[in-house]
Protein backbone atom coordinates (compact mmCIF):
# COMPACT_ATOMS: atom_id res chain seq x y z
CA UNK A 1 0.00 0.00 0.00
CA UNK A 2 0.96 3.55 -0.60
CA UNK A 3 2.20 5.62 1.96
CA UNK A 4 -0.16 8.83 1.83
CA UNK A 5 1.77 12.04 0.67
CA UNK A 6 1.82 14.64 3.59
CA UNK A 7 2.01 18.32 1.76
CA UNK A 8 2.44 21.70 3.16
CA UNK A 9 1.42 24.62 0.75
CA UNK A 10 3.36 27.80 0.68
CA UNK A 11 1.90 30.96 -0.40
CA UNK A 12 3.81 34.47 -1.36
CA UNK A 13 2.91 37.75 -2.62
CA UNK A 14 5.71 40.27 -3.16
CA UNK A 15 4.05 43.52 -0.83
CA UNK A 16 1.58 44.18 1.89
CA UNK A 17 -0.57 45.91 -0.75
CA UNK A 18 -0.89 42.84 -2.97
CA UNK A 19 -2.10 40.87 -0.38
CA UNK A 20 -4.68 43.70 1.23
CA UNK A 21 -6.45 44.00 -2.64
CA UNK A 22 -5.08 41.23 -4.82
CA UNK A 23 -6.64 37.82 -5.52
CA UNK A 24 -3.20 35.85 -5.75
CA UNK A 25 -3.32 34.04 -2.67
CA UNK A 26 -6.82 33.16 -2.70
CA UNK A 27 -6.09 31.76 -6.10
CA UNK A 28 -2.90 29.98 -5.60
CA UNK A 29 -4.44 28.76 -2.07
CA UNK A 30 -7.53 27.12 -4.92
CA UNK A 31 -5.20 25.97 -7.47
CA UNK A 32 -2.87 24.26 -4.84
CA UNK A 33 -5.64 22.47 -3.25
CA UNK A 34 -6.78 21.42 -6.53
CA UNK A 35 -3.15 20.07 -7.46
CA UNK A 36 -3.49 17.70 -3.77
CA UNK A 37 -6.85 16.53 -4.55
CA UNK A 38 -6.17 14.86 -8.03
CA UNK A 39 -3.06 13.17 -6.76
CA UNK A 40 -4.38 12.09 -3.61
CA UNK A 41 -2.02 13.96 -1.56
CA UNK A 42 -3.34 15.47 2.20
CA UNK A 43 -2.66 19.11 2.98
CA UNK A 44 -1.13 18.84 6.44
CA UNK A 45 -0.02 22.67 6.97
CA UNK A 46 0.05 25.62 4.88
CA UNK A 47 2.12 28.78 5.11
CA UNK A 48 1.21 32.44 3.68
CA UNK A 49 3.76 35.13 3.57
CA UNK A 50 1.64 38.40 2.87
CA UNK A 51 4.18 40.83 1.26
CA UNK A 52 7.94 39.45 1.35
CA UNK A 53 10.39 39.70 -1.26
CA UNK A 54 11.60 36.15 -2.25
CA UNK A 55 15.18 37.47 -2.76
CA UNK A 56 15.96 36.62 0.15
CA UNK A 57 15.79 34.45 3.28
CA UNK A 58 14.61 36.66 6.05
CA UNK A 59 11.07 35.39 5.90
CA UNK A 60 9.04 34.76 9.16
CA UNK A 61 6.40 32.04 7.53
CA UNK A 62 9.33 30.86 5.43
CA UNK A 63 11.49 30.16 8.09
CA UNK A 64 9.43 28.45 10.47
CA UNK A 65 8.20 26.03 7.26
CA UNK A 66 12.01 24.99 6.96
CA UNK A 67 12.14 24.82 10.99
CA UNK A 68 9.36 22.49 10.23
CA UNK A 69 10.12 20.36 7.26
CA UNK A 70 14.33 19.99 8.63
CA UNK A 71 12.98 18.55 11.77
CA UNK A 72 13.13 14.61 13.21
CA UNK A 73 11.14 13.55 11.62
CA UNK A 74 9.82 15.93 9.39
CA UNK A 75 6.17 17.44 9.28
CA UNK A 76 5.57 16.72 5.84
CA UNK A 77 7.26 14.90 2.73
CA UNK A 78 7.07 18.43 -0.13
CA UNK A 79 6.41 21.63 -0.51
CA UNK A 80 3.82 23.00 -3.02
CA UNK A 81 4.45 26.25 -4.67
CA UNK A 82 2.38 28.03 -7.40
CA UNK A 83 5.88 28.28 -8.88
CA UNK A 84 9.13 28.05 -8.02
CA UNK A 85 9.72 32.20 -7.92
CA UNK A 86 7.33 31.88 -5.37
CA UNK A 87 9.99 30.27 -3.21
CA UNK A 88 13.11 31.87 -4.00
CA UNK A 89 14.18 34.44 -6.71
CA UNK A 90 17.86 33.75 -6.52
CA UNK A 91 18.83 30.63 -7.68
CA UNK A 92 21.84 30.25 -5.47
CA UNK A 93 19.07 30.21 -2.05
CA UNK A 94 16.93 28.40 -4.12
CA UNK A 95 19.71 25.44 -4.77
CA UNK A 96 20.77 25.88 -1.17
CA UNK A 97 17.49 25.14 0.35
CA UNK A 98 16.51 22.29 -2.34
CA UNK A 99 19.32 20.56 -1.34
CA UNK A 100 19.02 20.96 2.50
CA UNK A 101 15.31 19.49 2.14
CA UNK A 102 16.53 17.23 0.11
CA UNK A 103 18.78 15.74 3.46
CA UNK A 104 15.57 15.27 5.41
CA UNK A 105 13.37 13.83 3.07
CA UNK A 106 11.54 16.99 1.71
CA UNK A 107 11.17 17.97 -2.23
CA UNK A 108 10.05 21.14 -3.60
CA UNK A 109 7.53 20.60 -6.04
CA UNK A 110 5.38 23.64 -8.62
CA UNK A 111 2.20 23.56 -10.01
CA UNK A 112 3.01 25.28 -12.94
CA UNK A 113 6.52 24.04 -13.18
CA UNK A 114 6.51 19.94 -13.65
CA UNK A 115 9.73 18.39 -13.12
CA UNK A 116 11.34 15.14 -12.07
CA UNK A 117 14.39 14.36 -9.78
CA UNK A 118 16.63 13.56 -12.86
CA UNK A 119 19.77 15.67 -13.88
CA UNK A 120 17.89 17.46 -16.34
CA UNK A 121 14.74 18.41 -14.51
CA UNK A 122 17.47 20.00 -11.91
CA UNK A 123 19.42 21.74 -14.63
CA UNK A 124 15.77 22.93 -16.01
CA UNK A 125 15.13 23.99 -12.32
CA UNK A 126 18.49 26.17 -12.38
CA UNK A 127 18.02 27.76 -15.78
CA UNK A 128 14.28 28.87 -14.43
CA UNK A 129 15.97 29.70 -11.51
CA UNK A 130 18.42 32.18 -13.17
CA UNK A 131 15.27 33.95 -15.38
CA UNK A 132 13.53 34.86 -12.27
CA UNK A 133 16.24 36.39 -10.14
CA UNK A 134 17.36 38.06 -13.80
CA UNK A 135 13.39 39.32 -13.83
CA UNK A 136 13.70 40.33 -10.36
CA UNK A 137 16.47 42.17 -10.66
CA UNK A 138 14.87 44.31 -13.75
CA UNK A 139 11.92 44.82 -11.77
CA UNK A 140 13.91 46.37 -9.01
CA UNK A 141 15.90 48.42 -11.36
CA UNK A 142 12.93 49.84 -13.21
CA UNK A 143 10.85 50.51 -10.49
CA UNK A 144 13.73 51.99 -8.78
CA UNK A 145 14.23 54.60 -11.48
CA UNK A 146 10.42 55.47 -11.26
CA UNK A 147 10.91 56.59 -7.37
CA UNK A 148 13.62 58.16 -8.14
CA UNK A 149 12.33 60.17 -10.72
CA UNK A 150 9.26 60.62 -8.34
CA UNK A 151 11.39 61.82 -6.17
CA UNK A 152 12.99 64.81 -7.63
CA UNK A 153 9.46 65.85 -9.31
CA UNK A 154 8.88 66.73 -5.02
CA UNK A 155 6.43 63.87 -4.47
CA UNK A 156 6.65 61.48 -1.93
CA UNK A 157 7.20 57.80 -2.83
CA UNK A 158 6.26 55.79 0.67
CA UNK A 159 7.32 55.03 4.49
CA UNK A 160 7.22 56.67 7.86
CA UNK A 161 8.19 60.49 7.34
CA UNK A 162 10.76 62.56 9.15
CA UNK A 163 9.54 63.79 12.31
CA UNK A 164 7.88 67.33 11.92
CA UNK A 165 6.81 66.29 8.15
CA UNK A 166 3.07 64.96 7.48
CA UNK A 167 1.98 63.02 4.62
CA UNK A 168 -0.98 65.01 2.42
CA UNK A 169 -2.88 64.08 -0.92
CA UNK A 170 -1.02 66.12 -3.84
CA UNK A 171 -3.59 67.92 -6.10
CA UNK A 172 -2.02 65.92 -9.32
CA UNK A 173 -3.43 62.67 -10.18
CA UNK A 174 -2.09 60.31 -12.81
CA UNK A 175 -4.15 57.31 -14.02
CA UNK A 176 -5.37 55.95 -10.42
CA UNK A 177 -2.70 56.88 -8.29
CA UNK A 178 -2.62 60.15 -6.16
CA UNK A 179 0.59 61.48 -5.64
CA UNK A 180 1.64 62.55 -2.13
CA UNK A 181 3.63 65.24 -0.82
CA UNK A 182 5.20 66.21 2.77
CA UNK A 183 4.11 69.26 4.38
CA UNK A 184 4.80 70.46 7.51
CA UNK A 185 3.51 69.09 10.91
CA UNK A 186 2.94 72.54 13.12
CA UNK A 187 2.63 70.49 16.38
CA UNK A 188 6.04 68.07 15.70
CA UNK A 189 8.04 71.00 14.00
CA UNK A 190 8.16 73.30 17.20
CA UNK A 191 9.79 69.69 18.65
CA UNK A 192 12.65 69.96 15.90
CA UNK A 193 13.11 73.24 16.41
CA UNK A 194 13.56 73.05 20.12
CA UNK A 195 16.25 70.60 19.34
CA UNK A 196 17.98 72.95 17.18
CA UNK A 197 17.70 75.61 19.33
CA UNK A 198 18.88 73.30 22.88
CA UNK A 199 21.75 72.34 20.25
CA UNK A 200 22.71 75.93 19.25
CA UNK A 201 21.82 77.99 22.64
CA UNK A 202 21.25 75.69 25.54
CA UNK A 203 18.59 75.78 27.96
CA UNK A 204 19.05 78.87 29.20
CA UNK A 205 21.13 77.62 32.33
CA UNK A 206 24.01 76.24 29.99
CA UNK A 207 25.56 76.84 26.48
CA UNK A 208 25.20 74.86 23.74
CA UNK A 209 24.06 71.34 24.71
CA UNK A 210 25.46 68.03 23.26
CA UNK A 211 23.24 65.11 21.74
CA UNK A 212 23.22 62.77 25.07
CA UNK A 213 22.34 66.65 27.36
CA UNK A 214 19.29 67.34 24.65
CA UNK A 215 17.99 63.48 25.14
CA UNK A 216 17.99 64.15 28.68
CA UNK A 217 16.37 67.32 28.84
CA UNK A 218 13.42 66.08 25.99
CA UNK A 219 12.67 63.23 27.82
CA UNK A 220 12.66 65.05 31.47
CA UNK A 221 10.21 67.84 30.36
CA UNK A 222 7.91 65.19 28.71
CA UNK A 223 8.17 65.78 25.41
CA UNK A 224 7.88 62.50 23.78
CA UNK A 225 8.05 61.18 20.06
CA UNK A 226 6.02 60.95 17.26
CA UNK A 227 4.46 57.55 18.30
CA UNK A 228 4.55 58.47 22.38
CA UNK A 229 8.06 57.44 22.97
CA UNK A 230 10.86 58.51 24.90
CA UNK A 231 13.61 60.16 22.41
CA UNK A 232 16.78 58.29 22.40
CA UNK A 233 20.41 59.59 21.18
CA UNK A 234 20.27 58.52 17.58
CA UNK A 235 17.10 59.62 17.01
CA UNK A 236 17.97 63.34 18.52
CA UNK A 237 21.79 62.75 16.04
CA UNK A 238 19.56 62.01 13.29
CA UNK A 239 17.04 65.20 12.96
CA UNK A 240 20.02 67.43 14.01
CA UNK A 241 22.33 65.97 11.05
CA UNK A 242 19.32 65.35 8.66
CA UNK A 243 19.02 67.99 5.10
CA UNK A 244 15.22 67.12 5.30
CA UNK A 245 15.20 70.19 7.83
CA UNK A 246 16.76 72.68 5.28
CA UNK A 247 14.47 71.93 2.13
CA UNK A 248 16.56 68.95 0.60
CA UNK A 249 15.62 65.42 1.72
CA UNK A 250 17.58 62.70 0.37
CA UNK A 251 16.21 59.88 -1.34
CA UNK A 252 18.22 56.68 -2.10
CA UNK A 253 20.80 57.05 0.39
CA UNK A 254 21.35 53.51 1.44
CA UNK A 255 20.98 49.69 0.21
CA UNK A 256 18.30 48.59 1.87
CA UNK A 257 19.49 45.10 2.47
CA UNK A 258 23.17 45.61 3.93
CA UNK A 259 22.19 49.34 5.33
CA UNK A 260 25.76 50.47 3.08
CA UNK A 261 25.58 53.89 2.07
CA UNK A 262 25.46 54.28 -2.14
CA UNK A 263 27.51 56.67 -4.12
CA UNK A 264 26.50 60.51 -4.06
CA UNK A 265 26.04 59.94 -7.93
CA UNK A 266 22.81 58.03 -7.06
CA UNK A 267 21.50 60.00 -4.32
CA UNK A 268 18.10 62.45 -5.32
CA UNK A 269 17.08 65.70 -3.43
CA UNK A 270 13.80 66.02 -3.12
CA UNK A 271 12.22 69.16 -2.22
CA UNK A 272 10.40 69.48 0.93
CA UNK A 273 9.11 72.92 2.87
CA UNK A 274 12.17 73.97 5.28
CA UNK A 275 11.62 73.58 9.12
CA UNK A 276 15.12 75.26 10.01
CA UNK A 277 16.66 77.81 7.93
CA UNK A 278 20.44 76.85 6.40
CA UNK A 279 22.17 79.58 8.48
CA UNK A 280 21.45 77.92 11.38
CA UNK A 281 21.66 74.38 10.19
CA UNK A 282 25.31 74.82 9.03
CA UNK A 283 25.61 76.39 12.86
CA UNK A 284 24.63 73.13 14.59
CA UNK A 285 26.72 71.19 12.31
CA UNK A 286 29.42 73.04 12.94
CA UNK A 287 29.40 72.75 16.95
CA UNK A 288 28.32 68.86 16.20
CA UNK A 289 31.70 68.19 15.04
CA UNK A 290 33.69 70.38 17.57
CA UNK A 291 32.70 68.67 19.85
CA UNK A 292 33.04 65.06 18.60
CA UNK A 293 35.21 62.78 20.19
CA UNK A 294 37.19 61.93 17.23
CA UNK A 295 38.07 65.51 16.23
CA UNK A 296 38.46 67.27 19.57
CA UNK A 297 39.59 66.06 23.05
CA UNK A 298 36.30 65.97 25.35
CA UNK A 299 38.65 67.77 27.75
CA UNK A 300 38.56 71.07 25.22
CA UNK A 301 34.74 70.57 24.70
CA UNK A 302 33.76 70.91 28.82
CA UNK A 303 37.19 71.78 30.45
CA UNK A 304 37.23 74.34 33.49
CA UNK A 305 40.07 76.26 30.97
CA UNK A 306 38.38 79.24 29.06
CA UNK A 307 41.10 78.91 26.21
CA UNK A 308 42.03 75.42 26.15
CA UNK A 309 41.71 74.53 22.35
CA UNK A 310 41.37 78.07 20.63
CA UNK A 311 44.61 79.32 22.09
CA UNK A 312 47.76 79.26 19.84
CA UNK A 313 51.32 80.15 19.64
CA UNK A 314 51.61 82.57 16.63
CA UNK A 315 55.23 82.10 16.35
CA UNK A 316 54.89 77.97 15.23
CA UNK A 317 50.77 77.52 14.88
CA UNK A 318 50.78 75.21 17.42
CA UNK A 319 48.45 75.10 20.35
CA UNK A 320 49.37 76.83 23.42
CA UNK A 321 48.77 74.36 26.61
CA UNK A 322 47.86 74.93 30.83
CA UNK A 323 51.47 75.03 33.14
CA UNK A 324 51.50 75.28 36.39
CA UNK A 325 54.36 76.46 38.82
CA UNK A 326 55.21 76.76 42.54
CA UNK A 327 52.78 73.83 42.70
CA UNK A 328 49.73 74.71 41.10
CA UNK A 329 50.06 78.39 42.75
CA UNK A 330 50.37 80.04 38.96
CA UNK A 331 49.04 78.56 35.75
CA UNK A 332 50.34 79.83 32.73
CA UNK A 333 49.79 79.40 28.81
CA UNK A 334 52.98 78.32 27.26
CA UNK A 335 53.53 76.85 23.75
CA UNK A 336 53.22 73.20 23.36
CA UNK A 337 56.50 73.39 20.84
CA UNK A 338 58.35 75.42 23.50
CA UNK A 339 57.73 73.19 26.62
CA UNK A 340 58.60 69.88 24.67
CA UNK A 341 61.87 71.03 22.85
CA UNK A 342 62.72 74.23 24.46
CA UNK A 343 63.80 77.48 22.45
CA UNK A 344 64.93 75.82 19.92
CA UNK A 345 62.30 74.08 18.86
CA UNK A 346 60.17 77.74 19.43
CA UNK A 347 60.65 81.18 20.50
CA UNK A 348 56.90 81.46 21.70
CA UNK A 349 55.82 83.20 24.91
CA UNK A 350 54.12 82.12 27.95
CA UNK A 351 51.52 84.01 29.52
CA UNK A 352 49.83 84.36 33.06
CA UNK A 353 46.07 82.51 32.84
CA UNK A 354 44.17 84.91 34.57
CA UNK A 355 45.58 87.88 32.59
CA UNK A 356 45.50 86.17 28.89
CA UNK A 357 41.94 85.23 30.23
CA UNK A 358 40.75 89.00 31.10
CA UNK A 359 42.59 90.63 28.18
CA UNK A 360 40.47 88.42 25.58
CA UNK A 361 37.00 88.39 27.61
CA UNK A 362 37.35 91.99 27.94
CA UNK A 363 38.05 93.17 24.65
CA UNK A 364 35.09 90.57 22.86
CA UNK A 365 32.88 92.55 25.49
CA UNK A 366 33.90 95.92 23.85
CA UNK A 367 33.45 95.06 20.27
CA UNK A 368 30.08 93.29 20.68
CA UNK A 369 28.23 94.91 23.41
CA UNK A 370 27.72 98.68 22.54
CA UNK A 371 24.46 100.33 23.19
CA UNK A 372 25.34 103.03 20.84
CA UNK A 373 25.80 99.92 18.35
CA UNK A 374 22.59 98.71 19.15
CA UNK A 375 20.65 101.75 19.17
CA UNK A 376 21.83 102.35 15.73
CA UNK A 377 20.43 99.10 14.33
CA UNK A 378 16.76 99.70 16.08
CA UNK A 379 15.19 100.89 13.39
CA UNK A 380 15.74 97.93 11.25
CA UNK A 381 14.94 95.24 13.91
CA UNK A 382 11.50 96.75 14.62
CA UNK A 383 10.99 96.52 10.19
CA UNK A 384 12.00 93.27 10.38
CA UNK A 385 9.69 92.27 13.59
CA UNK A 386 7.02 93.61 11.67
CA UNK A 387 7.58 91.56 8.77
CA UNK A 388 7.72 88.81 10.33
CA UNK A 389 4.32 89.60 12.08
CA UNK A 390 2.83 90.16 8.98
CA UNK A 391 4.13 87.14 7.31
CA UNK A 392 2.34 85.12 10.27
CA UNK A 393 -0.60 87.42 10.58
CA UNK A 394 -1.30 86.51 6.80
CA UNK A 395 -0.93 82.97 7.09
CA UNK A 396 -3.25 82.62 9.90
CA UNK A 397 -5.87 84.32 7.92
CA UNK A 398 -5.28 82.13 5.01
CA UNK A 399 -5.41 79.06 7.57
CA UNK A 400 -9.05 80.78 8.66
CA UNK A 401 -10.13 81.01 5.17
CA UNK A 402 -9.49 77.32 4.62
CA UNK A 403 -11.42 76.53 7.73
CA UNK A 404 -14.30 78.23 6.76
CA UNK A 405 -14.26 77.55 2.99
CA UNK A 406 -14.31 73.82 4.50
CA UNK A 407 -17.27 74.78 6.80
CA UNK A 408 -18.95 76.21 3.82
CA UNK A 409 -18.86 72.89 2.08
CA UNK A 410 -20.62 71.08 4.67
CA UNK A 411 -23.00 73.28 5.20
CA UNK A 412 -23.98 72.94 1.14
CA UNK A 413 -23.82 69.07 1.96
CA UNK A 414 -25.93 69.13 4.65
CA UNK A 415 -28.50 71.17 2.83
CA UNK A 416 -28.76 68.91 0.30
CA UNK A 417 -29.16 66.07 2.38
CA UNK A 418 -32.17 67.56 4.31
CA UNK A 419 -33.56 68.82 0.84
CA UNK A 420 -33.45 64.88 -0.18
CA UNK A 421 -30.95 66.10 -3.33
CA UNK A 422 -28.30 63.75 -1.71
CA UNK A 423 -28.31 59.86 0.37
CA UNK A 424 -27.46 60.10 3.63
CA UNK A 425 -26.46 56.50 2.46
CA UNK A 426 -23.98 57.19 0.09
CA UNK A 427 -20.51 56.25 0.86
CA UNK A 428 -18.57 58.56 -1.49
CA UNK A 429 -20.72 61.08 0.87
CA UNK A 430 -19.82 60.01 3.76
CA UNK A 431 -16.06 59.99 3.03
CA UNK A 432 -16.59 63.74 1.62
CA UNK A 433 -17.92 64.77 4.91
CA UNK A 434 -15.17 63.42 6.49
CA UNK A 435 -12.59 64.74 4.28
CA UNK A 436 -14.11 68.04 4.80
CA UNK A 437 -14.14 68.15 9.05
CA UNK A 438 -10.81 66.69 8.94
CA UNK A 439 -9.85 69.68 6.56
CA UNK A 440 -11.60 72.09 8.49
CA UNK A 441 -10.49 70.90 12.12
CA UNK A 442 -6.56 70.76 10.99
CA UNK A 443 -6.85 74.36 9.76
CA UNK A 444 -8.29 75.74 12.56
CA UNK A 445 -6.06 73.69 15.10
CA UNK A 446 -2.78 74.98 12.77
CA UNK A 447 -4.33 78.48 13.22
CA UNK A 448 -4.30 78.73 16.87
CA UNK A 449 -0.44 77.23 17.19
CA UNK A 450 0.12 80.12 14.99
CA UNK A 451 -1.42 82.56 17.15
CA UNK A 452 0.01 81.39 19.70
CA UNK A 453 3.34 81.52 17.78
CA UNK A 454 2.40 85.12 17.00
CA UNK A 455 1.92 85.99 20.76
CA UNK A 456 5.41 84.42 21.49
CA UNK A 457 7.47 87.52 19.63
CA UNK A 458 8.19 89.50 22.99
CA UNK A 459 7.58 92.61 24.15
CA UNK A 460 8.42 95.94 22.02
CA UNK A 461 12.21 96.99 21.93
CA UNK A 462 12.54 100.50 23.25
CA UNK A 463 16.16 102.50 23.37
CA UNK A 464 15.64 101.39 27.19
CA UNK A 465 15.43 98.18 26.42
CA UNK A 466 18.90 97.99 24.17
CA UNK A 467 20.70 99.86 26.73
CA UNK A 468 19.39 97.17 29.50
CA UNK A 469 19.97 94.87 27.32
CA UNK A 470 23.80 95.72 26.69
CA UNK A 471 24.27 95.99 30.33
CA UNK A 472 23.26 92.14 31.38
CA UNK A 473 25.04 90.68 28.92
CA UNK A 474 28.05 92.76 29.15
CA UNK A 475 27.70 91.46 33.03
CA UNK A 476 27.15 87.92 31.52
CA UNK A 477 30.17 87.58 29.96
CA UNK A 478 32.09 87.94 33.04
CA UNK A 479 30.66 85.51 35.18
CA UNK A 480 32.95 83.59 37.13
CA UNK A 481 33.26 79.55 37.52
CA UNK A 482 31.05 78.27 35.25
CA UNK A 483 30.78 76.57 31.69
CA UNK A 484 28.34 79.29 30.91
CA UNK A 485 31.21 82.05 30.54
CA UNK A 486 33.63 79.74 28.41
CA UNK A 487 30.67 78.64 26.05
CA UNK A 488 29.81 82.25 25.26
CA UNK A 489 33.14 83.31 24.90
CA UNK A 490 34.39 80.20 22.65
CA UNK A 491 31.22 80.74 20.41
CA UNK A 492 32.46 84.61 19.55
CA UNK A 493 35.87 83.80 19.34
CA UNK A 494 37.34 80.41 17.73
CA UNK A 495 40.75 80.97 17.50
CA UNK A 496 43.49 83.42 19.98
CA UNK A 497 46.96 83.90 18.49
CA UNK A 498 49.44 84.60 21.38
CA UNK A 499 52.58 86.64 19.52
CA UNK A 500 55.28 88.23 21.23
CA UNK A 501 53.84 91.82 21.05
CA UNK A 502 50.07 91.19 20.57
CA UNK A 503 47.48 89.22 20.93
CA UNK A 504 45.31 88.26 17.85
CA UNK A 505 41.23 87.52 18.19
CA UNK A 506 39.52 85.99 15.53
CA UNK A 507 35.92 84.67 14.85
CA UNK A 508 33.05 84.18 12.91
CA UNK A 509 30.43 87.17 12.56
CA UNK A 510 27.83 84.31 12.34
CA UNK A 511 28.58 82.57 15.16
CA UNK A 512 28.58 85.66 17.24
CA UNK A 513 25.11 85.86 16.12
CA UNK A 514 24.33 82.59 17.62
CA UNK A 515 26.29 83.79 20.63
CA UNK A 516 24.09 86.84 21.24
CA UNK A 517 21.09 84.42 21.44
CA UNK A 518 22.07 82.93 24.40
CA UNK A 519 22.26 85.83 26.42
CA UNK A 520 20.11 86.01 30.01
CA UNK A 521 18.95 88.12 32.76
CA UNK A 522 19.95 86.55 35.99
CA UNK A 523 16.72 85.63 36.57
CA UNK A 524 15.13 84.74 33.25
CA UNK A 525 15.30 85.23 29.39
CA UNK A 526 15.69 89.11 28.63
CA UNK A 527 14.48 89.03 25.57
CA UNK A 528 13.32 86.69 22.39
CA UNK A 529 16.02 84.50 20.58
CA UNK A 530 14.76 86.34 17.26
CA UNK A 531 15.54 90.02 18.50
CA UNK A 532 18.89 88.92 20.01
CA UNK A 533 20.02 87.22 16.63
CA UNK A 534 18.71 90.71 15.09
CA UNK A 535 20.70 92.69 17.22
CA UNK A 536 23.88 90.45 16.23
CA UNK A 537 23.65 90.83 12.88
CA UNK A 538 23.46 94.24 10.91
CA UNK A 539 20.94 94.76 8.10
CA UNK A 540 23.16 93.68 4.28
CA UNK A 541 24.66 90.86 6.32
CA UNK A 542 25.60 88.05 4.22
CA UNK A 543 26.61 84.43 5.82
CA UNK A 544 30.44 83.80 5.91
CA UNK A 545 33.00 84.25 7.72
CA UNK A 546 34.80 87.91 8.67
CA UNK A 547 37.66 88.40 10.49
CA UNK A 548 37.41 89.99 13.68
CA UNK A 549 41.33 90.00 13.84
CA UNK A 550 41.92 93.27 16.29
CA UNK A 551 45.88 93.39 18.02
CA UNK A 552 45.12 93.57 21.50
CA UNK A 553 48.30 95.05 22.95
CA UNK A 554 48.80 94.24 26.44
CA UNK A 555 51.37 93.43 29.11
CA UNK A 556 50.40 90.33 31.14
CA UNK A 557 52.58 89.90 34.76
CA UNK A 558 52.75 86.48 36.47
CA UNK A 559 54.73 86.85 39.77
CA UNK A 560 53.83 87.51 42.95
CA UNK A 561 55.94 91.12 43.45
CA UNK A 562 53.43 92.50 40.18
CA UNK A 563 49.77 91.65 41.95
CA UNK A 564 49.11 95.59 41.93
CA UNK A 565 50.10 95.71 38.08
CA UNK A 566 47.57 92.93 37.40
CA UNK A 567 44.73 94.40 38.89
CA UNK A 568 45.01 97.35 36.22
CA UNK A 569 42.94 97.63 33.34
CA UNK A 570 43.31 96.48 30.25
CA UNK A 571 43.09 100.08 28.55
CA UNK A 572 46.09 100.91 31.06
CA UNK A 573 47.77 97.92 29.83
CA UNK A 574 48.11 99.00 26.67
CA UNK A 575 51.25 101.21 27.37
CA UNK A 576 52.90 97.99 28.60
CA UNK A 577 53.31 95.89 25.38
CA UNK A 578 56.60 94.88 25.56
CA UNK A 579 56.41 93.20 28.85
CA UNK A 580 55.67 89.67 27.70
CA UNK A 581 57.34 87.63 30.40
CA UNK A 582 59.63 85.22 28.88
CA UNK A 583 59.01 81.26 29.27
CA UNK A 584 58.43 80.17 32.87
CA UNK A 585 61.35 77.68 33.59
CA UNK A 586 59.30 74.44 35.15
CA UNK A 587 60.72 73.40 38.89
CA UNK A 588 61.90 69.35 38.63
Amino acid sequence: MTALVRAALYLRVSTGRQADSDLSIPDQRRQATGYCISRGWEIVADYVEPGASATDDRRPEFQRMIDAATAKPPAFDVILVHSFSRFFRDQFQLEFYVRRLAKNGVRLASITQELGDDSMSNMIRQIMALFDEYQSRENAKHTLRAMKENARQGFWNGALPPIGYRIVEAAEQRGVHVKKTLEIDPIQAETVRLIFRLAREGDGRSGPMGVKSITTHLNAAGIRTRDGGRWGIGAVHNVLTRTTYVGRHRFNTTLWKTGERKPEAEVVEMAVPPIIDTAEFEAVRALLKSRSSALTAPRIVSGPTLLTGICFCAACGRAMTLRTGKGGRYRYYTCSTKARQGETGCAGRTVPMHRLDTLVADHIERRLLQPARLAQILSSVLDRRKERAERRTAHIAELRKRAAAADAKLKRLYDAIENGIADVSDQMLKERVTELKVIRDQARADAERAEGALDRLGPSITPQALKTFARQARKGLRTEGGGYRRDHLRALAQRVEVDAKEVRIMGSKSAAAHACRRIERKNGRFCSAQFCTEVATPPGFEPGTFSLEDRVRGAVIHNAGRREAARKTPQACKARANHFIPSVRRRH
